[in-house]
């Protein structure tokens, strides 16, 4: 039982590290007002992370819901938001009356789905972890594993809520928020594509 909590732990902390990343500034967006709220970001991780582990343990009975080349493009999911709250920053920004209160990205506009989506797709490449360890794991282990990386995620809640809402961060940040999030999200989005190899095997069934 100790061993599966310890390496539960291992496991989680491994492979969420970028989730942190992430985290950290969906909760930033909690404070700069719209629809996003704290409590959307916390659900809409555990409806991700509760995803992940479910399609892990399918594929881990045998069954393969997304072949796994395949993948890779929910990268399409982060990327396109990032892009959305670019364009929508440089055209506030031309016109001239860009007002902060006003301010709603795609992110903050998507809500608990448009988080959950995130969440899934930077976890997408977890599955091929998962996979493996609840396929070998007495079922015990994997129930107790899947405990743990609940319990978990409520500490990465805490964690990335306490730097996303810190005044200090939040005033370092100020400035640079509006293109910083995009390019967070464009950036997790390339990624995922480019390390799931799904483009060039797009192009290959293209040509």
């Amino acid at each position: 039982m100790i061993g599966a909590v310890v390496a539960a732990i291992g496991l989680f902390v491994s492979t969420n590290i970028d989730d942190l990343v992430v985290l950290t500034i969906l909760f930033l967006a909690t404070t700069r007002g719209g629809t996003l709220t704290v409590w959307k970001v916390i659900a809409g991780q555990y409806l991700g992370l509760i995803t992940l582990i479910m399609v892990s343990v399918v594929a881990a009975l045998g069954l393969t819901l997304v072949p796994d080349e395949w993948v890779g493009f929910l990268g399409l999911l982060p990327l396109g938001i990032g892009v959305y709250g670019l364009i929508r920053f440089l055209v506030r920004r031309r016109n001239a009356d860009h007002d902060d209160d006003d301010d709603e990205s795609a992110i903050r506009a998507g809500g608990l789905l448009g988080v959950a989506g995130i969440t899934i797709a930077n976890g997408a490449d977890n599955i091929s972890l998962y996979t493996p360890v609840f396929r070998t794991q007495p079922v015990l282990d994997t129930v107790v594993t899947i405990v743990v990386f609940l319990i978990l995620l409520a500490g990465w809640c805490l964690l990335a809520r306490a730097i996303g809402t810190n005044r200090r961060v939040t005033e370092a940040l100020e400035k640079i928020e509006h293109w910083l999030v995009p390019a967070v999200f464009i950036g997790l989005g390339l990624y995922i594509l480019i390390e799931s190899g799904v483009i060039p095997r797009l192009i290959g069934v293209l040509t």
